[in-house]
């Protein structure tokens, strides 16, 4: 298997892609400047035709100044093995020094500075040898050299420049780009954190409404035989139970349409509405404890949601068990939630302990709370979870 070219020789995708109407420009003008200069070099070069040991070289020469000038078309694809041949070139040939600078330049806009750094001590050692095997009869040959090595050098850090500040926009392009994606995602991480909040109120408000819904209903399938009073009260609850999930439910998807309102929110001081709610579906329910100071927003939107998920899963899963509920705290000690249960009659209460507990979970973990569930010893189910209210 043959062996993988160097990374510094092959072409990269500007070698290799068709030339925009600007690349066209500029290769016309840079064989425009080497053609000009070989002209001129030329033009000098006639007048001392007859100081040239053998003039007839001056023709070869000129030969050679033309193929430098038109292998610069293809200075885009390969533009290292163009730079080495001229740069060999040009320590004999003096018409090819246009061509050579042009390479130079070339190496030094597309390649790494490494490469470059190689080119150009090529070229400066071409300049020494080009003294060495022509010199001048009226010029010097230190002079020749530093001229030569001088418009090299001029050369080559024009080509450094570019391919720095290439170098630079094409990292600030990539930055862009990668705070472009960071954007997103942190938007879409935004996206996914609404989403749950949303999830979360829907399931605890939604939840404790048709669990109303669902005793009240299951009151009047076993007891078809109740006064009309009673249907009918149970009747007017189940309406405005009713009502209520979906005036709840429309509030919620509200927020979906309108992403720069906040979901609308409940305070501890609406606990006492959630056990009137509950002992008018039938629970025994009991509030008990006492609240001292103004409760933050977080912390009483925290436990009524607690108490909420405490009496739902109450009337789903220890149906006719009485409740007990404590709401008690203040600044500083912090605020204690608790919900119990007894055990159900003829049946042992169990609780799922599923998406309610677990989104309670993370509410409480969210205020710097602690929460903690499980079974009684007397067979009924308990529900806690502390609070911090800083003083």
């Amino acid at each position: 298997m043959a062996a993988p070219e160097a990374s510094w020789l092959r072409s990269d995708a500007m070698d290799l892609s068709p030339r925009r109407p600007r690349d066209w420009i500029a290769d016309s003008l840079l064989f425009g400047f080497a053609v000009a200069f070989g002209l001129l070099t030329g033009y000098v070069r006639v007048e001392t035709l007859h100081l040239l040991p053998h003039p007839a070289l001056f023709y070869v020469d000129q030969v050679l100044g033309v193929l430098g000038c038109a292998a610069l078309w293809w200075r885009r694809r390969f533009p290292v093995e163009l730079a080495v041949v001229v740069v060999v070139v040009s320590s004999w040939s003096e018409l090819i020094a246009g061509a050579t600078i042009v390479a130079l330049f070339n190496v030094a806009v597309h390649r790494p500075p490494r490469v470059t750094g190689g080119i150009f001590g090529l070229g400066l050692l071409s300049c020494l040898v080009f003294v060495l095997l022509r010199p001048d009869p009226e010029d010097p040959g230190a002079l020749v050299f530093v001229l030569g090595a001088s418009i090299y050098g001029m050369a080559t850090g024009w080509g450094m420049v570019i391919h720095h500040r290439r170098q630079l926009a094409a990292s600030r392009r990539d930055r862009e780009a990668q705070m472009a994606v960071e954007v997103r995602l942190r938007a879409e991480q935004a996206q996914l954190q609404a989403r749950e909040a949303i999830a979360r109120e829907m399931h605890d408000v939604l939840g404790h409404r048709l669990s109303l819904l669902s005793v009240h209903a299951g009151a009047l399938e076993f007891r078809p035989d109740a006064p009309p009073d009673d249907v009918a009260r149970a009747a007017k609850i189940i309406r405005e139970s009713a009502h209520q999930a979906l005036q709840d439910l429309r509030d919620v998807i509200g927020v979906l349409r309108a992403p720069v309102r906040e979901l609308p929110q409940p305070t501890l001081a609406e606990v006492g509405r959630l056990t009137e709610e509950s002992a008018a579906a039938g629970m025994r329910v009991a509030l008990t404890g006492k609240v001292e100071g103004e409760v933050p927003g977080l912390i009483g939107r925290t436990g009524y949601r607690i108490v909420q998920e405490g009496l739902t899963n109450a009337r789903k899963h220890a149906p006719g068990a009485s409740v007990e509920v404590t709401v008690a705290g203040s600044a500083g000690p912090g605020l204690t939630v608790e919900v119990r249960n007894e055990r159900p009659p003829g049946a042992p209460a169990v609780h799922s302990g599923g998406q309610g507990l677990t989104g309670l979970a993370e509410r409480v973990a969210l205020a710097g709370g602690r929460l903690t569930h499980g079974a009684r010893p007397d067979g009924g189910w308990v529900l806690a979870a502390w609070l911090p209210w800083p003083a």
